[in-house]
């Protein structure tokens, strides 16, 4: 099987919101294709400023572009609240795509004293997707796609320690790591949930391999190691424009609930997206449940 942008249908009438849309990221090529193919696309991001830089430029690609800019800070949990009530003052939703994350940064807490990290990657994302299930049930066919990335696998254990304290070794990358982790527990969970319950709404996951975007340059500060980082990366990575196709096949294809979609070459790294199969601790039921019920006590939504 073969897919590319290409290969999204007409989106007229339909409603997606897209976090982390920064110009130049995988956010912004996601929402940009989404609205290319009549989407009405939501931007959400935390700066006001960077929403705007980012409508204006898919505008000056997709003039006919149905844009919303919404401001929330997925690290802040009032911030989330704030933002999903504006977001569903916009009525049902086709989609919604967790694309916005911090990679391997160091260690600082959050407004609610969470590790940033997992906040902005893991609680933040969970809290917003619980607040916006109505919108999404209310289309008759919404889902949800969380992105996560291949760095899953050297995760050596799920994020079920309090989050409010911090862990006795704090790494940067295997924090990430481990955030990445949260998210197919919790894309792999919250699927199990709303079969449960008859729901209409489907859960998806996607990882873009290694594409080389700003999310890269935002990392840790390591000296010579980053240098040796962008280039290993730039040997590596593929497009930007080809990097998000599993997230828009994810958004966009028939597929069913709990597909995990990634590149299909070279270890995942690369290539045309396919389903693909998660780590053996993305797919242990008892930490996507233990995952689950600290991530409703943490951000005090059932």
């Amino acid at each position: 099987m073969t897919w590319s942008s290409d290969d999204i249908p007409d989106l007229s009438g339909c409603t997606v919101v897209v976090t982390g849309p920064t110009l130049g990221g995988l956010g912004w090529y996601t929402a940009r294709e989404l609205a290319r193919h009549g989407a009405r696309v939501v931007l959400a991001g935390r700066s006001t400023t960077k929403l705007d830089a980012a409508a204006e430029a898919i505008t000056s690609e997709v003039p006919d572009a149905s844009l919303e800019k919404v401001a929330l800070d997925l690290s802040h949990l009032a911030s989330v609240r704030e933002g999903a009530l504006r977001i569903a003052d916009l009525g049902p939703l086709d989609v919604l795509v967790n694309n916005a994350g911090v990679m391997a940064v160091p260690w600082a807490t959050t407004p609610d004293g969470l590790d940033r990290q997992l906040a902005t990657n893991h609680f933040g994302p969970f809290l917003l997707t619980g607040l916006l299930l109505p919108n999404l049930a209310a289309s008759g066919a919404g889902r949800v796609v969380t992105l996560s990335s291949a760095i899953h696998r050297v995760a050596p254990r799920p994020p079920l320690h309090n989050p409010f304290e911090k862990p006795r070794l704090r790494e940067p990358w295997l924090g990430y790591a481990q955030s990445k982790l949260a998210n197919l527990l919790f894309a792999f969970e919250l699927e199990r949930r709303l079969r449960a319950t008859g729901s209409t709404v489907r859960s998806l996951a996607a990882h873009p391999g290694i594409a080389h975007t700003n999310i890269v340059d935002n990392g840790p500060r390591l000296g010579a190691l980053n240098a040796l980082g962008n280039w290993g990366f730039g040997l590596l990575s593929q497009p930007i424009e080809h990097a998000v196709w599993p997230t828009l096949m994810a958004a966009t294809a028939d597929l069913p609930g709990g597909t995990f979609v990634g590149p299909g070459r070279l270890f995942g790294f690369v290539g045309t997206p396919h389903v693909a199969q998660a780590g053996r601790r993305a797919r242990d039921p008892e930490s996507q449940r233990k995952l689950w019920e600290l991530s409703e006590k943490t951000t005090g939504i059932q």
